[in-house]
């Protein structure tokens, strides 16, 4: 399995927010200001990344080196 953010979308409503999806189920609603910031973002950069993001539904990397800390042994 590979690291990589997928099966996000993105639907901007009537009166301008963004709901976010996971694979089809609704993860978060942005409104505002995050929602504008979000939709000139994704213009530059990775969307699914971003979406995976904003949504808490990321692995960031650490995950093997921490279940080797003696902490969590």
């Amino acid at each position: 399995m590979s690291g990589k953010a997928t099966n996000f979308d993105y639907l901007v409503t009537s009166n301008s927010e963004v709901v976010i999806s996971h694979h089809g189920k609704k993860a978060t609603v942005l409104r505002g200001k995050r929602a504008q910031d979000f939709l000139d973002d994704i213009e530059r950069g990775d969307p699914q990344e971003l979406m995976a993001r904003l949504t808490g539904n990321y692995k960031r990397g650490n995950e093997r080196l921490a279940r080797q800390h003696p902490r969590n042994r």
